[in-house]
Parts: structure tokens; sequence; C-alpha cells
């Protein structure tokens, strides 16, 4: 059962993050947006992504919503990380470091939400 939760959370996290960079690469392709605005938009996709799914793990927990968020944030990075470091060679630097404990804050934060919002209802 706790498997299936987190594989929900990790589905939630994922098939948004896919349809919404299709939508910025047809903009992007098109011209609609720029290179500036298309870096940052990316960022604010995923860690959107990651606090939705955050707020879905943290109203299925019982308690330390916090942990909940950090165990899916962690999951989801090594992925992002084995994935680009995988396809793009990339190694480990300070802004991928940044990247990526943007995306764990994320997480955790939707996870808090999350668990305050099943306590208040």
């Amino acid at each position: 059962m706790n498997a299936i939760k987190y594989l929900k959370t990790l589905i939630y996290i994922l098939i948004p993050i896919l349809i919404l960079n299709i939508i910025l690469s047809l903009l992007y392709y098109f011209n609609i947006v720029g290179d500036g605005t298309s870096n940052y938009l990316k960022l604010l996709i995923i860690a959107i992504s990651m606090l939705i799914g955050g707020i879905y793990i943290g109203s299925k927990a019982s308690k330390k919503g916090w942990l909940e968020g950090l165990k899916v944030g962690v999951e989801v990075i090594i992925l992002l990380f084995i994935i680009s470091y995988l396809a793009f060679d990339q190694g480990i630097n300070i802004k991928n470091i940044i990247y990526y404990f943007i995306l764990l804050a994320s997480s955790m934060l939707g996870s808090m939400i999350g668990i305050n919002k099943r306590k208040a209802n």
C-alpha cells in the first residue's frame, strides 16, 4: 500500500511536467517565448509539479508531512539526476545543487501544506 502511494505521487509529479514541457517547447519553437523566459518557466513548471505532488502526499500522511515531502523529493531528484547524467553527461556543479535544493524545498513545502489542509478538514 505504501509503494502505491508513492507511485501515485510520482505520477502526479511527472505527468504535468511532461505535458507542460511539451507546451513550453511548442511555444519556444514558434518564438513566442524567449530563451531566458523558457529557462525560468522550466524551473517554475517542475517546482509547481513538486509542490502539487507534495500536497498530495501530505494529504495522505498521518504525521510528519515534511518527512513525506522529503522522501518524494529525494526520489524525484534521484530520478532527474540519473536522467540528466546519462542523457546530457552533466557533472555536479553549484547550479545543479541549487536547482535540486529548490525542488526539494518545494516538495517539502507542499507536503506541509497538504498535511495541514487534511487536518483542517
